[in-house]
């Protein structure tokens, strides 16, 4: 097992309010990890800490067993709470002007355009884009420098059950590649069908981090358990 990326007792307050409180996970290379909690539990704020749009208040990341730093970005794609699309532009120009902003090979557009399904909008701007294939854009902007470690909010909101079906195709696609994917939903089916690791958050906290067992002991109950232990000692 290698681990890739881990946090160490990772703290997070603004002010009096405590968002997330000694957050320790391990993500395996070459792995799903699926964060699972419900609204407001701190799993965008996790994830903006190892993006360090955050930083924490207490605790460490490590990634590939070296404090995390702002070069090890560029080893990392990411989409939380939204992707960041130029609205009055189309696809392929919203990847124009990221590859030269990353300094990436423009031969990349076309190739993550397809991974996406996206190669057919032509001259249609992105305002015009429907909710799913604005996500499905964003996740070609998050997958163009080629990252070791994909990072995904709730990726498929706004996405039909097909949709949904060629995301999960695309995350196991990407791990056989060798990526390794974080990926946070509130929407059990989703984590229990990809995984591989399941962490729950809830109320600032880990409650619960283990191998995903698929069919073998159902995620929802193991959800509301976890939950409901929570409830009992709070």
């Amino acid at each position: 097992m290698t681990i890739f990326l881990q946090t160490q007792q990772l703290s997070k307050q603004f002010k009096s309010q405590v968002v997330l409180d000694n957050i320790s996970i391990q993500v395996e290379k070459g792995q799903v990890y699926g964060l699972l909690g419900p609204n407001g539990a701190g799993k965008s704020t996790l994830l903006k800490l190892i993006t360090r749009v955050l930083m924490p208040s207490s605790g460490k990341i490590l990634f590939r067993e070296e404090l995390l730093q702002q070069h090890h970005l560029q080893q990392m794609g990411s989409i939380i709470e939204g992707p960041a699309i130029y609205p009055n532009l189309t696809a392929r120009e919203n990847l124009e002007v990221l590859t030269t902003l990353l300094e990436v090979d423009p031969e990349r557009i076309e190739q993550v355009l397809e991974q996406v399904n996206l190669t057919h909008t032509g001259q249609k701007l992105a305002k015009h884009f429907s909710l799913g294939m604005k996500q499905r854009l964003g996740i070609a902007m998050a997958l163009v420098n080629e990252p070791d470690l994909l990072i995904l909010d709730e990726p498929t909101n706004g996405l039909d059950p097909v949709g949904t079906q060629e995301l999960r195709t695309l995350i196991r696609d990407l791990t056989e590649q060798g990526v390794t994917v974080i990926f946070s939903s509130h929407i059990l089916s989703e984590v229990g069908h990809v995984a591989d690791t399941i962490g729950i958050l809830n109320q600032g906290q880990l409650c619960y981090e283990g191998a995903n067992d698929r069919g073998q002991r159902s995620l929802e109950t193991l959800f509301m358990e976890v939950l409901r232990q929570e409830v009992d000692v709070s």
